[in-house]
């Protein structure tokens, strides 16, 4: 009897961590309003993930792509993320690091097919918080779920402020501009 030894195919994730080829790295920092908080939030993002991608020597920082101001409910008019995808695709990234699953998408459709998309592409894309790698073979489904809650949590919040506001001109209250915007520049301008 002739015993014939086939070698298995390693299928294990690259660990985003500890990769054993130079991975080129692109951070993703999303902040959904200008408020001040939100911008310190954003700055703060794209320092940490600059000064983590370069102080790990299995990574070539390639960039840091944002968007400030701007819902992650769809990616339309998301510039900086649809460029960072684009990169991707095009081969210019091999990892991307986001915080959360709800930064990079709130809409879990938008979520999965741009995952897959990367994925099928050989990008692969590491949620922080979430710890979530998406060549981590139960990745999808968990982000699938947590992409769903995402959705969900947005859904829910702009609820409440279209009740709130509701609510405010039920009761007399009509909200008034703190700063200039240039429309109202312009009428004063105009009633001069």
């Amino acid at each position: 009897m002739t015993v014939t030894k086939i070698p298995a195919k390693s299928q294990l994730p690259i660990n985003v961590m500890t990769a054993t080829a130079l991975r080129r790295t692109a951070g993703y920092a999303r902040v959904s309003t200008n408020e001040e908080e939100q911008l310190t939030s954003y700055a703060a993002q794209v320092e940490y993930y600059t000064q983590l991608i370069q102080a790990n020597p299995a990574w070539q920082f390639v960039n840091i792509y944002t968007d400030e101001g701007i819902s992650a409910t769809s990616t339309k008019n998301r510039g900086g993320f649809n460029q960072m995808v684009e990169d991707a695709l095009a081969g210019k990234i091999d990892l991307i690091i986001t915080k959360s699953i709800s930064r990079f998408a709130r809409n879990t459709v938008d979520s999965l097919v741009t995952i897959r998309a990367l994925k099928e592409a050989g990008v692969e894309v590491w949620f922080e918080k979430e710890n979530i790698q998406t060549f981590d073979s139960k990745g999808e489904l968990l982000i699938t779920i947590m992409s769903s809650l995402a959705q969900e949590e947005s859904r829910s919040i702009s609820e409440n402020v279209t009740w709130g506001k509701r609510r405010a001109f039920e009761e007399g209250r009509f909200p008034c501009p703190t700063s200039s915007s240039s429309a109202t520049k312009k009428a004063r301008t105009a009633s001069r």
